[in-house]
């Protein structure tokens, strides 16, 4: 089984890798940490990096050319590709989005300790840097293959990962992933076409459940407290930024913010 696993900086994508090759034994390969030994051996930044891979593409094609590789000469074995286009150069995988609310992204790189290449002095610092640079490669990625980095339906899932903990994630990719595998065997092992978006119901509706609300809602919170797995209800909303309106569903979102699920199916139109 191979899973790509891309997403925003700071969705927690590295985290998450280690649990499932720990749990579930799978081997990461990640290109990450060879683009910043790249910076590192170059005395950058990892945005100064990206910059000057905008217009040196020998570096992405070393990246890429080693992942596609990788996966043709390893086809049965358990791999995680920890990858910004593992998801489209690998040709047979389950393809994983983690989004994430980007002041929470910038709070949790300003934590870490990713070396000199990666350091910033605040949240407000972190969250520019953050933006400027996931600008800098979906521009890049454009350029070199007209690819849409941010378009949802490239993924077989996008789950967010704001509120969730990492090990709930990974249990959801496996689970998730392991259903997608089943529907490839049924189509004797070709792939098909699968997307689902999980997002919290905390994201889609950030003000408080009032208590008349939450009164009205009541046997619908108690029924969604009750469900160990996602309710079998699907939401639409708009993305706007790190914002989203829903259009239909708002009773269900505001009802399972209330019970504490995780995570709705939700149709997801962006502007």
């Amino acid at each position: 089984m191979h899973i790509t696993i891309t997403g925003n900086l700071g969705s927690g994508k590295s985290t998450i890798c280690k649990i499932l090759e720990d749990k579930y034994g799978f081997e990461i390969y990640s290109t990450g940490k060879v683009q910043r030994e790249l910076a590192r051996q170059m005395n950058m930044t990892t945005l100064e990096m990206n910059q000057l891979m905008c217009s040196d593409h020998k570096y992405d094609n070393m990246i890429d050319d080693t992942t596609a590789r990788i996966s043709r000469e390893n086809p049965d074995k358990n791999i995680i590709f920890d990858s910004r286009l593992a998801w489209h150069f690998v040709e047979k995988s389950f393809k994983v989005f983690l989004s994430v609310d980007l002041n929470i992204a910038a709070e949790r790189v300003l934590k870490d300790n990713r070396g000199k290449e990666e350091q910033y002095s605040s949240v407000e610092e972190a969250k520019e840097k953050l933006f400027q640079r996931a600008q800098t490669e979906n521009l890049r990625y454009k350029d070199i293959y007209n690819l849409d980095y941010f378009n949802f339906s490239n993924y077989n899932l996008v789950v967010e990962s704001t509120y969730a903990s990492p090990e709930l994630i990974a249990s959801v990719i496996m689970k998730e992933a392991k259903d997608y595998y089943g529907l490839v065997a049924d189509n004797h092992g070709d792939m098909v076409k699968v997307s689902r978006i999980l997002l919290s119901p905390k994201s889609l509706y950030k003000e408080e459940v009032n208590k008349e609300e939450a009164n009205a809602l009541k046997s619908k919170i108690v029924e969604y407290g009750k469900i160990k797995g996602l309710p079998d209800v699907r939401i639409a909303a708009q993305k706007d930024g790190d914002n989203y309106q829903v259009l239909s569903g708002m009773n269900e979102v505001k009802a399972a913010k209330e019970a504490e699920v995780p995570f709705l199916l939700t149709a997801l139109d962006i502007h």
